[in-house]
């Protein structure tokens, strides 16, 4: 009969645990998704460096700490869901809404998935758990500042109007009832206060300070208030 060595033998098992264990953490490391495995009770057993980035920490400083320290459950029906499962001996997989307080002082929320994992239906199970971030709300694009307001008397919108129609300095001068002088005069007058050189910039100008209605044909002055 051949003898076995029981000493040598469990520490053969012992020896091929822990390097199956160090080959799960190498794993588990390089997997993004945050995951971490706690006793039922919620201490951390492990934890990849993934769930310890979330708080800026070393997977080592996560283990022993209670998983509830970190989390906070956003619907207080989940834990008396699991205590059930345990009982019933299920082996589902359960979603819980949380929230959490990441690096940089960061409040973040999510979902976290929970399976009851063991190696015997009998044996109280581990929970297996993995995160998954809801993206951070985006910013809304900034408000354009409002258009600049210039101010101008009635007589002057009337001739930005008419200029803007292509209207000669005649033509504006019988429509307003002016000289042709004293069309030039308010059209001079503004060209200078709006520091542009000529009559094409000056109704552009008149459309981007809203004396000018932008969305009506034939050109007409916008009604400011």
């Amino acid at each position: 009969m051949q003898l076995i060595d029981c000493g040598t033998g469990a520490e053969s098992w012992y020896d091929r645990a822990v390097i199956w264990r160090n080959r799960t953490l190498r794993l588990l490391d390089h997997v993004p998704v945050p995951i971490a495995v706690c006793e039922y009770g919620g201490r951390i057993i492990l934890a990849n460096r993934a769930m310890a980035a979330e708080f800026g920490l070393m997977t080592g400083q996560l283990q022993h700490r209670k998983i509830l320290d970190l989390f906070t459950l956003r619907d207080s029906a989940t834990l008396p869901v699991l205590a059930e499962a345990v009982r019933l001996h299920r082996r589902s997989q359960y979603d819980a809404r949380v929230s959490w307080t990441a690096a940089g002082n960061i409040e973040r929320h999510g979902e976290m998935n929970v399976a009851l994992v063991s190696d015997t239906p009998e044996e109280q199970p581990n929970l297996l758990l993995s995160l998954r971030t809801h993206p951070e709300p985006q910013a809304p694009p900034p408000v354009p500042p409002p258009a600049p307001r210039a101010e101008v008397s009635p007589t002057e919108a009337r001739i930005l109007a008419a200029a803007a129609r292509g209207a000669t300095t005649a033509r504006i001068a019988k429509e307003i009832g002016l000289t042709t002088d004293g069309v030039n005069y308010h059209l001079t007058r503004l060209s200078r206060r709006w520091h542009v050189p000529n009559r094409t910039a000056l109704v552009a100008r008149a459309y981007a300070y809203g004396v000018l209605a932008a969305d009506a044909w034939p050109p007409e002055p916008a009604h400011r208030t």
